[in-house]
Parts: structure tokens; C-alpha cells; sequence
């Protein structure tokens, strides 16, 4: 008979297998559910102290929702890998927050193109690109770096330290940092319950509609239907999507796809 320890052993193996292994990337032909409302097939759990193991059950699903606790750091990632395609992402902030950012701005972050090995970046997520999800700054643009550094050109405008797209800008093209969305208040402060004069991101609690135009080297992002964010000539142009659980709790009620019919204009 096999001991226990042996058993969890081989068990935390196979999923780790199970968990790098996706299809190759393909382009959604038509409407494609990624959150059936019931449970968490087609995704796994990463966490940077514990890998594939949630013991605290940092990820759930209850009342049709995903629901990250944001209590340790981590994500939830696609089992397969996409291309081309327009991601809808519904979410709303919970109340708690957590260890040091319990006073700071509520964080998480939906990853795109991602790819490489789990926990490249960070000890926590994979090598992408993320549409950020953070209070006063939802829609910006950061390139994670794992083994490698993407990279991508955007329209800019600088402010002091800080770059903001702007679609009459000048091109820069970057392999880190981030891009503010166009409206990000030069005033921004890391802390719990930031506004921004010019946010389009609906009050905490309240339910808002994130999409992302996957075209080609092209990524557009919208947020509650106003075009925040765009870069090309982006070094990374399929992988899995993952979501993060980064110290903020916050609930997903939606995550599809379809295929590109029109991407919004900037």
C-alpha cells in the first residue's frame, strides 16, 4: 500500500503536469464560455507559497461567481491557450483586503498572451501582459516579465515619471513597466478607495465590464465601454489568461470570448 505523503506526492506531480500542458493557442470561431458558473474546470490555481495546492481556498466558486480572496498572492490561469480574440471579463471588488496592501489601493490584474513556466514572474504569475485591475489605474497596461521581457509600442504622452497613452502621442516602445490609462489622475495614491476625477471604474461593489481586443500584435483595452488602453507590436501574441488574487478581494461573474468582429476605435 502506498503511504500518504507518496500519494499527495505523485497527486501534486500530475497536476503540475497537467497544469503546464495546453493546447496550441487557437482563435476562438465562436462564443466561447470560460466560467460555466459552477465550478472551476478548464482553470488551475498558482500560488506563490504554495504552488498548485489552495489550502485556504484563495479561489472558490459560490451564487454563480468566482470568488478570489486575495488573502494569499497568485492566479488563476486557463488550462489552454488563446489567440485572437475579444476577452470579457465582469468583476466587482469584495471588502476585504489583506497584509500589506490592507490599506492601499484594492489590486488584481487580468494577464493575457501568458506563457512560460508558472511562477516566472515574481515567484507568482506568468511572462504577459496584463490589463490591470487596481483602483484609479483599471486599464492600465504593465508588461510582467518572466524568462523573457515582452515588449510592446504604444502612443504616449509623459508626465514626469509617469507614461499615459494617448492616441495623438508620440510611439515609445517598452520591454517593462507600464502604460496608464489615458484618464489616470496625476494626483494617484496607492491607497483603499482612490477616485480619480476622470475614472470610468464604477464604485466598489458595483459591477464592471473589462474587455480586451486580442488582435494580432494589437491589444485594445475598454473598460465599461470607453477605450482606455492600446498597444502594437506586442512581442507576445497568444498564451493563457489568468487572473490574479493580489491582496484585494474581488468576485467574477463573466469571462468569455468571441471573435474579433470590430475593435473599437481609439
Amino acid at each position: 500500500m502506498m503511504k500518504p505523503m507518496l500519494i499527495r506526492s505523485l497527486a501534486v506531480s500530475l497536476l503540475t503536469i497537467f497544469a503546464c500542458t495546453a493546447q496550441s493557442p487557437a482563435a476562438p470561431q465562436k462564443q466561447t464560455i470560460l466560467f460555466n458558473g459552477k465550478d472551476l474546470a478548464g482553470w488551475y490555481a498558482y500560488l506563490r507559497d504554495t504552488q498548485y495546492q489552495d489550502p485556504k481556498q484563495v479561489f472558490s466558486v459560490a451564487d454563480g461567481q468566482i470568488r478570489i480572496s486575495g488573502e494569499d498572492w497568485g492566479g488563476l490561469a486557463t488550462r489552454d491557450s488563446y489567440r485572437d480574440y475579444h476577452l470579457i471579463v465582469e468583476w466587482r471588488w469584495g471588502t476585504k483586503t489583506w497584509g500589506n496592501r490592507e490599506k492601499r489601493a484594492r489590486d488584481s490584474g487580468i494577464l493575457v498572451h501568458a506563457v512560460g513556466e508558472d511562477g516566472a514572474a515574481g515567484r507568482t504569475w506568468l511572462e504577459s501582459i496584463e490589463s490591470q485591475i487596481i483602483e484609479g489605474g483599471s486599464g492600465d497596461i504593465i508588461l510582467v516579465a518572466g524568462k523573457n521581457r515582452p515588449s510592446a509600442t504604444a502612443k504616449v504622452r509623459i508626465e514626469g515619471r509617469e507614461t499615459y497613452w494617448d492616441k495623438n502621442g508620440s510611439p515609445v516602445t517598452r520591454d517593462s513597466g507600464r502604460i496608464n490609462w489615458w484618464g489616470r489622475s496625476p494626483q494617484w495614491r496607492d491607497e483603499l478607495g482612490f477616485r480619480g476625477e476622470k475614472d470610468v471604474e464604477h464604485l466598489p461593489g458595483e459591477w464592471n465590464r473589462q474587455e480586451i481586443y486580442a488582435a494580432g500584435d494589437k491589444i485594445t483595452c475598454v473598460l465599461n465601454g470607453t477605450v482606455v488602453n492600446h498597444i502594437y507590436g506586442v512581442s507576445h501574441t497568444a498564451g493563457k489568461i489568468q487572473i490574479q488574487s493580489e491582496g484585494a478581494e474581488i468576485f467574477i461573474r463573466k469571462v468569455e470570448l468571441r471573435p474579433i468582429e470590430k475593435v473599437p476605435s481609439e
